[in-house]
């Protein structure tokens, strides 16, 4: 059976171009070579390299674990936290009904 092909709009690579260059500016702040980061991460140096250009094949794990490397691995609980569409959707389907009165034993 073949493989499914997944899509990425260019919009989302440009998310993740634009967070590729943001790691690769965090290692460069913190006067890391691409080969010490690589190693640390345990990963190849062309793998870090597709990171911080943004690469869609490259893991999330590998992406988490450089960001570990740089001290960076809590920013990634940012992702969807404010997800205001989502709680609009939410909100536009609370449903606020009566409480049904409680029975009394007797």
């Amino acid at each position: 059976m073949p493989k499914k092909r997944i899509v990425i709009l260019p919009k989302t690579k440009n998310v993740l171009s634009e967070m590729g260059e943001q790691i690769k500016l965090a290692r460069l702040r913190r006067q890391l070579s691409s080969e010490q980061v690589a190693e640390r991460a345990n990963i190849s140096r062309p793998t870090l390299t597709s990171i911080e250009k943004g690469a869609p094949t490259v893991s999330i794990g590998s992406y988490i674990v450089v960001l570990q490397v740089l001290g960076l691995e809590k920013d990634f609980l940012l992702l969807a936290k404010d997800d205001e569409l989502g709680r609009k959707l939410q909100d536009a389907r609370i449903h606020t009904g009566e409480r049904a009165p409680k029975r009394r034993d007797q």
